[in-house]
């Protein structure tokens, strides 16, 4: 593969990283989501904190889309990215994989190879 194919692939796992994670982030903007993706009113105290954690998806998925542009970001994205989903992946798995984020966890679970590819770019490239 020449250079520019693999600058492409390299964009294009970026950009699906970010992908993984606009739908949570997108909820930031538009709170109702909230309701509808983790069945939770918003006169629950824990609406504020998924709201917060719309938002920390939402840098996610800035890191992500700036990573796919921008070499020198890659590194503290890559660092960003992998904290957020296998956190994530070993708090499911320690709370005996609750059936309810099963769909986030496959989620992080399609995402964590394109992770590694990325990782590996911008540390060993």
């Amino acid at each position: 593969m020449g250079l520019a194919a693999d600058d492409m692939m390299l964009k294009m796992a970026w950009l699906f990283l970010a992908a993984i994670h606009a739908l949570p982030a997108l909820a930031f903007f538009r709170p109702a989501m909230i309701g509808r993706l983790y069945q939770v009113s918003n006169d629950n105290p824990l609406f504020l904190l998924l709201q917060h954690r719309a938002a920390l998806f939402f840098m996610v998925f800035l890191m992500c889309t700036w990573a796919a542009f921008d070499p020198h970001s890659q590194r503290l994205a890559s660092a960003g990215v992998g904290i957020s989903m296998l956190s994530f992946l070993f708090l499911f798995w320690k709370a005996g994989s609750p059936p309810a984020l099963k769909t986030i966890a496959v989620a992080d679970l399609f995402g964590i190879p394109v992770l590694a590819f990325v990782a590996w770019q911008a540390f060993a490239g």
